[in-house]
């Protein structure tokens, strides 16, 4: 489940980090697969997906609301970092309030609770082996993207070959 970019705000975004941030490290995300992850759902029986939809529907969701980026940082930290990522500045509070009506819909239909924190971000690229990443954490001027979100995407991940492919299945109205 995810807010995925439109083709302009991919194009705004790209521009954006060509002048800011001109050489990622390591391989970059394509920017067609960039997306704010809200919950990974994993490998899910069809009857359990149709219950998980029907259970989103039915728990309280944050109204639409636009997202701003603001930040970069490094997972799982910066002096040894395998992913760069794009913060969220404005949206932050909604999209944890997603992530949270998300996990309970998950788990009121059986699925296991995300037993990770959230942390809102847009990944940029993965670095293999990890490194040290904060010369890429540097102060950057915020992004001049506004994305405003009344729906988020329910995906499948395609894994395999250079990059993943996302299928999107659903959408749900916020």
């Amino acid at each position: 489940m995810a807010v995925g970019l439109s083709d302009d705000h991919r194009h705004a975004l790209a521009a954006y980090l060509a002048d800011s941030v001109p050489s990622l490290p390591g391989r970059p995300v394509p920017p067609e697969n960039w997306h704010v992850t809200i919950r990974y759902l994993g490998e899910t029986s069809d009857p359990d997906y149709d219950r998980f939809l029907h259970a989103l529907d039915e728990v309280d969701k944050p109204l639409p609301f636009r997202l701003r980026f603001s930040g970069m940082g490094a997972f799982p930290k910066p002096t040894k970092g395998s992913v760069l990522w794009l913060g969220v500045g404005n949206g932050e509070e909604d999209l944890v309030g997603l992530a949270v009506a998300a996990d309970r819909a998950a788990v009121q239909v059986g699925m296991a609770s995300e037993d990770r924190p959230y942390q809102p971000h847009l990944s940029l690229a993965r670095v293999q082996p990890p490194r040290n990443l904060w010369p890429w954490l540097a102060e950057v001027p915020e992004p001049p993207i506004k994305i405003d979100v009344a729906e988020v995407g329910v995906y499948r991940s395609h894994l395999g070959g250079r990059a993943a492919r996302y299928e999107l299945l659903d959408v749900v109205r916020l």
